[in-house]
């Protein structure tokens, strides 16, 4: 089963990107966009200059347990960045979202409350509410990392997405805000 092919059986298609779409990113934003592959995991990654964003994680679930997603964070870690990234809210149907957060604040990942923020699936052309979750060695404004999740909207999420998908992306200010009262 090919990478791409793993990443659809365990994510929901309404947080997918097309496989077009990360290939693409992979092809011409190679310097930016990176995918680890091993026997037990795929880390789909942007290097941004000042921080990291993690696009999409998968342990295997054969090998969830055994510290390989401690071990990717890790290596993550390492490059002295904060580290960006998105999960779904806990949705009680879905055991996965427990766990997933919970390991995520085990590794000591923090809510970035004041963010809204209205996936936009192009996959599906439907939005989905995501939290995002941040991971920075020292202090870290949550103004930044706004900002930062901008970035990543223009430059990985909405990448080519007219071209690829038939139709515009929305434009940034309509699927993340900053709501300073929202703590």
């Amino acid at each position: 089963m090919s990478w791409y092919e793993k990443l659809k059986t365990y994510f929901p298609v309404s947080e997918m990107k097309s496989k077009e779409q990360l290939e693409t990113l992979l092809t011409e934003k190679g310097e930016l966009y990176v995918k680890n592959e091993g026997e037990y995991h795929i880390v789909l990654y942007a290097d941004f200059s000042s921080f990291l964003f993690v696009d999409f994680l998968l342990v295997s679930r054969e090998s969830r347990g055994k510290g390989i997603g401690h071990q990717v964070m890790e290596k993550l870690k390492a490059k002295n960045k904060p580290i960006i990234l998105e999960v779904e809210p806990i949705n009680k149907e879905d055991q996965d979202t427990e766990k997933r957060l919970r390991f995520y604040k085990r590794e000591g990942f923090k809510h970035a409350l004041p963010i809204m923020y209205q996936f936009q699936s192009l996959v599906v052309n439907e939005e989905t509410e995501m939290e995002i979750l941040y991971w920075a060695d020292d202090e870290i404004n949550e103004m930044m990392i706004y900002e930062n999740m901008k970035k990543v909207y223009n430059q990985i999420h909405a990448y080519k997405a007219e071209e690829l998908y038939g139709y515009p992306p929305k434009q940034v200010s309509e699927v993340i805000r900053f709501e300073k009262n929202r703590e």
